[in-house]
This record gives structure tokens, sequence and C-alpha cells, in this order.
């Protein structure tokens, strides 16, 4: 019995367990199936699991200001930047963009697809008060989206019922706009892996508005002693090299890539 019990003991003392790190992503991120091809290779290159919180840009910026998390990985450029600057993190890297798209009802009542612009698509949804589904939740979407309807010179604040604000995420938001007809404001990666298209359809595309960068933030190690800053930068290594760039730009959904890597080196 003591030389079974000495070899169980001896073998658990040799295994070894991976690291752990926290990092805090958008949900459109989650909602594009790309975390469950890139955590795996990172387990197998790095031996380290990667745990996401999985929130909207302004709430993983939040975690990383109080030192919850290692790293955010969100897509909201003037965030991000005074996120740096207040000294919640120590450098902003670029990794990957898509871009936004603006999803309606296949019939298109308000005749966005014929728009010269996003903003004058949006402003043809209010002109005809056509429902319209917001994130509302302070996300890197709900921010764009707020900027080109301010480019269209509108308020949200005096929309009426026609403008229904969810305060979710973009899985749970593009359900609410399939269920209601609605029109939505949707990363490109997100709408490609949404499986409830119901009746809705792309219908508007290209303005260089909707360019959507994701970047990597590693959080300031002297937000909090669980800050691990050296794992943040082995991740950071990994998704800038040319194992995660092939990883990024291969994936796709029906032959449509979702993201373009974009990292530079340093």
């Amino acid at each position: 019995m003591k030389s079974i019990l000495a070899c169980v003991v001896a073998v658990w003392a040799t295994t070894s367990v991976a690291e752990e790190m926290r990092m805090a992503v958008t949900t459109s991120f989650d909602s594009s199936g790309l975390a469950e091809v890139l955590l795996p290779a990172i387990k197998e290159d790095l031996d380290l699991d990667v745990q996401l919180l999985v929130v909207g840009t302004g709430q993983a910026l939040r975690l990383g200001e109080a030192g919850d998390v290692d790293a955010v990985l969100v897509h909201s450029r003037p965030a991000e930047e005074a996120f740096v600057a207040a000294g919640h993190g120590t450098h902003r890297r670029e990794i990957m963009y898509n871009d936004f798209v603006l999803i309606g009802p296949a019939a298109d009542p308000a005749g966005i697809a014929s728009a010269q612009s996003a903003a004058g698509a949006l402003q043809r949804i209010a002109d005809t008060a056509a429902p319209f589904v917001s994130r509302g939740d302070d996300s890197g979407t709900h921010k764009a989206e707020l900027s080109v309807w301010a480019a269209a010179g509108l308020n949200v604040e005096g929309f009426d019922g026609w403008y229904r604000p969810v305060g979710a995420g973009m899985g749970q938001a593009l359900n609410t706009a399939a269920a209601m007809e609605a029109y939505i404001l949707s990363d490109r990666a997100s709408w490609l892996n949404f499986a409830n298209k119901a009746d809705l359809a792309l219908l508007y595309s290209g303005d260089p508005v909707l360019f959507n960068q994701y970047a990597y933030l590693p959080v300031d190690p002297s937000k909090n002693a669980n800050v691990r800053n050296d794992l943040a930068m082995a991740v950071e290594t990994w998704l800038t090299s040319p194992r995660a760039a092939a990883l990024i730009d291969e994936y796709a959904i029906n032959g449509e890539k979702l993201f373009v890597f974009n990292a530079t080196p340093e």
C-alpha cells in the first residue's frame, strides 16, 4: 500500500499545472466563435489557460481599471486610449479588424440598402420610425452606433418607442432584433456566426466609419498585486505571432472571413 501511495504522490508532484490568465473580452469577440479557435492554441503553445470575462467594452475597461483582470481585448479606440492615458493599461496593441454592418428585415421597409452613408441609413430608419434594437450597454458596438447617430445629427435620447435599447450582448441583441423584425448595428463576425437569422439580412456596409479595430491592452500591474503582467505579455507576443495571424486570417464561416490580422511588430 505504501508503494502505491508513494507512486501516486510522485505523479501528483511532477504533473505540471497550467497557469491561468484573466482577460476581459467583448461579447462580439465571444459571439464570433474565434475564442474557440485561439484559446486551445494558446493552451497548446504556452501551457496557459485563458479565462475569459465576456462583457461589453465599457465593463471590460472598468474591470481592467479595478485590476480584476490581467488584460482586455476590446474595440473602441477613444475609450482604449483614455484607459492607457489614465495609467490603467501599460499600452495599446492593435490585433485585428473587421467592420460593423447594418442588419434589418429583408424587405427593408426603411430603404437603407440604397443609402449613401451609414448616417444616411440611420436617418432613414428614424424618418420611418422603423423598429431599431440597440445594444444599449456601453459596449464598443453601442459606442459605434451612437457615433453614427450623432453623425446623422440625431440624439437617441429624443427617440420614442421604435428605438429599443436592450442592455445586452451581441447575440441577445440580435435575437431580439430577429423576434421584432427590427434593424440593428452588429459587428460582421457576430452576424455571420449568428444562427437565428429569421427574416433578417445584411442590408448596409462599406462606410469607412464602420471600421472595427480590436486592440489588446495589458493592465498596469500596479493596479493590483494579483495582476499577472508576465502572462499578459506572453499572450500579447502570441497574439501578434505568425501562428495567431494564420488562425485569425483563416477563420471563416461559409467561406467568408470574419477578421483580418493587422498587428505590427514592435
